[in-house]
């Protein structure tokens, strides 16, 4: 029998989706540079992941090329690169470039940390699609990484 897409087809998908979406959404959590703070990605791929979403950590030092290679392989709906060295202006729209590069442009961008509101327009104006500064709410983070996923819920209940 094919696998649907709506209706959970095994006891594990019935325990392991989100209620209200086709799919369970894929983030890339990501720190790119030379940025070793790591707590705070941390508590929001735990954050994340107790809301059901699949989370994927790619650790420290990245790059915006391995970043984007990694969101294409494995298929995520969404990237969230956490910022906390002052070099989002510089790495941000490299990794847009990168997404556009290994044919993925339409997996949208999240960045948070420490990011100055006079900031915020150049990186929005570069591609990053949404930005979070310092004080987010989990919850906040946690329904934005979930809407990144209903594009593609529409579509599957369109066809």
């Amino acid at each position: 029998m094919p696998k649907s897409l709506t209706v959970p087809t095994t006891e594990f998908e019935k325990k392991d989706r989100c209620a209200d979406l086709d799919h369970r959404p894929r983030v890339l959590l990501g720190k790119m540079g030379l940025d070793g703070h790591d707590r705070g990605v941390k508590v929001i791929a735990r954050a994340l992941r107790d809301s059901g979403v699949h989370v994927i950590y790619s650790g420290l030092w990245q790059t915006p090329r391995s970043l984007a290679i990694s969101a294409r392989d494995e298929d995520c709906d969404v990237i969230a690169a956490s910022m906390m060295s002052n070099s989002h202006l510089v790495l941000g729209p490299k990794l847009v470039e990168s997404l556009r590069e290994v044919g993925r442009p339409d997996i949208p961008v999240y960045m948070g940390g420490i990011l100055p509101q006079e900031d915020l327009p150049t990186l929005q104006a570069a591609g990053i699609a949404k930005c979070f500064t310092t004080g987010t709410g989990l919850l906040e983070i946690v329904e934005a990484v979930r809407g990144a996923t209903q594009p593609y819920q529409q579509s599957v209940g369109a066809g």
